[in-house]
């Protein structure tokens, strides 16, 4: 076969969301008027209007090279150190940012600054399902370390357990998708010393990359810690298109965290622009990227996704689901009553409900929702759930 084995092994991990998406019931039934979908974050409302206004204001040009090649420009990379660093207390220099086309490209770019072939990643299930063929297809290793229950903290011992030679990075990914979970500060102190003491242990730096595109995306007044303000080796990842709920709109970035060391620092600065020519073009395009400044404060209904969430918990724990109570994102985590999950999954189906089974994010017996569907959605839906765990009594 002519396939590169890289691609072949991306393949394999991909294939649990390749097939849903494509080729199951959900595939068939995702644009029929009368379901209710919970999969996916994607909008099932009209944009933000001032969404609409800033590409269409920013897509008029103002000069002969408005639409020229752009790499990661000035003006928003300056706008964006500059708030994230009010964000989250850090002093970032624009030098520090990447922007990049979303989330998806600048875990991307993080992975090839720090891994080489056969380097491994440590990752925290259920997790992402992108982390894995994303990093078997530049040929590194991810090595997964299961979240601890019930409420799904970060398994410290077993983090440091998995950490071997060959380890060069730790994903966190916070607030988590799929659980809600925001990992709070002494957590990721004790995470930082963690990694502070294998990397003597073992010889070379552990990186950590802190994937924060729900970071605005918070309930109840609670607050956000990123890493990058406690291990200085931290990359932060973010996308805007999580709190404009426009993933097809591209544009996001990645920040080296200003307490690295100046030399590595300085060395990783210098090495953007060509890891990110290098691997595609992986920037913005030029409107999202004149965009930016008009981005930042704008955000979807965060009182919806409450609402809607207040909604769900408060019929699927009676009705015998195991649901955790979300701190961030826009997902529900649960776990199936008892019985088999796939005809539990199906029995919803057969009710125009869909939901992100559990096994595309790496455990079977749970299910994730997104509060991205309507109000409408998951009105209708709510019997139906009721429904379906009866029939697992």
């Amino acid at each position: 076969m002519s396939l590169s084995k890289r691609v072949r092994a991306a393949d394999v991990a991909f294939a649990p969301v390749n097939d849903f998406y494509n080729a199951s019931r959900y595939s068939v039934a995702r644009f029929d008027a009368d379901v209710c979908d919970f999969t996916f974050g994607n909008p099932h409302e009209m944009p933000l209007g001032g969404l609409v206004s800033a590409i269409r204001e920013r897509a008029i040009p103002h000069d002969k090279n408005w639409f020229a090649y752009k790499s990661s420009e000035k003006e928003p990379a300056e706008f964006v150190a500059e708030r994230l660093g009010a964000e989250i207390s850090l002093p970032f220099e624009p030098a520090d940012i990447a922007l990049t086309a979303g989330a998806f490209a600048a875990i991307l770019v993080a992975f090839r600054l720090v891994l080489d072939v056969g380097d491994e990643a440590i990752i925290n299930e259920p997790a992402w399902f992108c982390y894995e063929p994303m990093l078997l297809a530049g040929d590194c290793v991810p090595r997964k370390v299961r979240l601890t229950g019930p409420r799904f903290d970060l398994d410290l011992a077993a983090i440091d357990a998995a950490i071997g030679p060959r380890t060069r990075l730790v994903i966190v990914n916070t607030p988590h998708n799929p659980t809600g979970r925001i990992y709070d500060e002494r957590t990721l102190r004790e995470l930082a010393e963690l990694l502070e003491r294998a990397s003597q242990r073992i010889g070379h730096r552990v990186y950590l990359l802190s994937d924060e595109p729900y970071r605005r995306l918070r309930f109840d007044g609670r607050g956000f810690v990123s890493p990058a303000a406690i291990y200085p080796w931290t990359f932060i990842s973010y996308s805007y298109g999580k709190v404009l709920l426009a993933p097809g709109q591209r544009v996001g970035y990645l920040a080296i965290s200003p307490l690295m060391p100046e030399p590595e620092r300085r060395a990783f600065q210098s090495a953007l622009f060509s890891a990110q020519m290098a691997m595609g073009w992986c920037f913005p395009n030029a409107v999202m990227q004149y965009a930016v400044p008009d981005l930042e404060n704008m955000s979807i209904d965060r009182a919806a996704l409450a609402r809607r969430r207040d909604k769900l918990l408060a019929t699927l724990g009676p009705a015998g689901y195991a649901v955790v109570p979300p701190e961030g994102t826009f997902y529900l985590w649960g776990r199936w009553p008892a019985g088999d999950p796939d005809r539990l999954w199906n029995a919803l189906a057969d009710r125009k409900v869909f939901v992100m089974p559990g096994s595309v994010l790496g455990s079977r017996d749970s299910f994730r929702i997104s509060l991205t569907a309507s109000d409408d959605m998951v009105e209708r839906s709510l019997p139906h759930f009721v429904e379906v765990a009866r029939t697992a009594r």
